[in-house]
């Protein structure tokens, strides 16, 4: 079902395709029964594909729907719904990331700190310690070239993550306007 949610989220602009399928996932784990936004959108989007402008879309889904029994409510309820299970993966996301950064980035950081203590120690006793010396020096040239690679990555994955989680929110936001504008009260 996720791949099925993926084709309706992906015009969000700009979605990363990793992040989107993460997305979906905890959409299609947290599926609840019935015909609700998620279905609901699901029609609209057939509808949408035989050249039905969105308000007709929206309206002739919406009348196909309400013979099953949803209302508008329970619609703008559902879309809530599937809103907030967004916002839990993104905090669960944000926990994950922020483990990542401990354990990659701010453990090798302190690791750095230390081989320079050494390295400055070290220094004093020059003639007899230099191979120790060289060898602390190429530790911290790789920590340090893994350290800028890991916090890049690191970085590029949150900015492509919070890019997509807010094109999906908009996405589900534009839909509760429309939901609002096109079936009255």
């Amino acid at each position: 079902m996720s791949d099925q949610l993926k084709d309706l989220f992906a015009q969000a602009a700009g979605a990363d395709e990793k992040s989107l399928s993460f997305l979906m996932k905890a959409l299609s784990e947290n599926d609840l029964s019935g015909f609700d936004y998620i279905q609901f959108k699901q029609s609209v989007a057939a509808l949408g594909k035989m050249n039905m402008d969105e308000a007709t879309a929206f309206k002739s889904a919406f009348a196909t729907a309400s013979t099953m029994g949803l209302t508008k409510g329970k619609l703008i309820e559902t879309a809530g719904y599937y809103r907030n299970i967004l916002v839990k993966e993104q905090d669960n996301f944000a926990k994950a990331l922020s483990n990542q950064l401990a354990t990659k980035v701010e453990a090798k950081k302190k690791d750095v700190e230390k081989l320079k203590y050494q390295i400055d120690k070290n220094k004093e006793q020059i003639k007899k310690l230099q191979d120790e010396i060289a060898t602390y020096l190429d530790q911290v040239e790789s920590t340090e070239a893994s350290i800028v690679e890991e916090d890049n990555r690191i970085t590029a994955a949150k900015e492509k993550f919070e890019h997509t989680h807010k094109s999906v929110l908009l996405t589900i936001d534009q839909d509760i306007e429309n939901i609002n504008k096109y079936l009255g009260a």
